[in-house]
């Protein structure tokens, strides 16, 4: 069982997001959190094999939380999610330690972004980039 811990700040989109992850019948959302210090103080209740991260939160943006769980926990991945990414924001996800980063509002790219880390790749645009 695939266990994703899911940081989303607006209620609609969590849910959205949930659905779209739970869609493969082995992946289960085991956590969730509104913004990244609660990810933070939740993600040791329950040990995901991945991180799916809103960027803009608040409290503590998903960029400075990832940075953290990729810090203190580099064997599970952060996929960082947000309306508009760019190349600035990729870069400062790279240097972060952050696995990938896509457009939340296209679940085909958070599921082939979420596949591709949990193989062990990096996933940074439309294209997976290699591990």
């Amino acid at each position: 069982m695939i266990r994703i811990f899911l940081v989303e700040d607006n209620p609609m989109m969590r849910s959205l997001l949930r659905t779209v992850l739970e869609e493969p019948r082995d992946w289960a959302v085991v956590g969730e959190a509104e913004d990244g210090r609660r990810a933070l103080e939740k993600w040791n209740d329950y040990a995901p094999s991945v991180t799916v991260m809103d960027f803009v939160m608040p409290e503590m943006d998903g960029l400075e939380a990832g940075r953290k769980l990729s810090h203190d926990h580099p064997e599970s991945p952060v996929l960082l999610v947000t309306i508009d990414p760019s190349k600035q924001l990729e870069d400062a996800a790279k240097k972060a330690g952050i696995k990938g980063l896509c457009q939340k509002s296209d679940p085909k790219c958070v599921l082939r972004a979420v596949e591709t880390l949990l193989r062990g790749g990096t996933y940074f645009g439309p294209e997976p980039a290699a591990a």
